[in-house]
């Protein structure tokens, strides 16, 4: 496992085993074999393809979307929509998502709240 510090000016695409704590200005793509635990920001999109793995504990300005065959783990904030494409989506009590929740196809399971609190909207 690597990681990657600092600031990505442009588009990035994950396609091994890394913790990013830096920012990407761009949108991120974690590829097939890809795996990907976010600590830092990214200001674009974020889109996880098939057999890609990721793990949200920072902020995402924008859109999360996932793809048949991959997985997303989201505890961190995320700006935009979170759509899952035929993945798995799995959004930890802790998540924040300003955006809405769209399952096309795939499997979204969302952790109720401990303190029973409304779950955030889906589509």
């Amino acid at each position: 496992m690597r990681d990657e510090r600092g600031t990505i000016a442009g588009d990035y695409t994950v396609s091994d085993t890394l913790t990013l704590w830096g920012t990407v200005g761009g949108d991120l793509t974690v590829a097939e074999g890809g795996k990907c635990y976010l600590r830092g920001a990214v200001y674009g999109d974020i889109l996880v393809e098939y057999g890609g793995r990721l793990h949200i504990f920072g902020r995402v300005a924008s859109s999360l979307t996932v793809k048949r065959g991959a997985k997303v783990i989201h505890s961190g904030l995320l700006g935009g929509n979170a759509t899952n494409m035929g993945g798995r989506l799995y959004i930890e009590n802790t998540a924040q998502i300003n955006g809405k929740i769209k399952t096309v196809k795939g499997e979204t399971k969302i952790q109720k709240l401990l303190g029973g609190g409304p779950p955030p909207p889906r589509d």
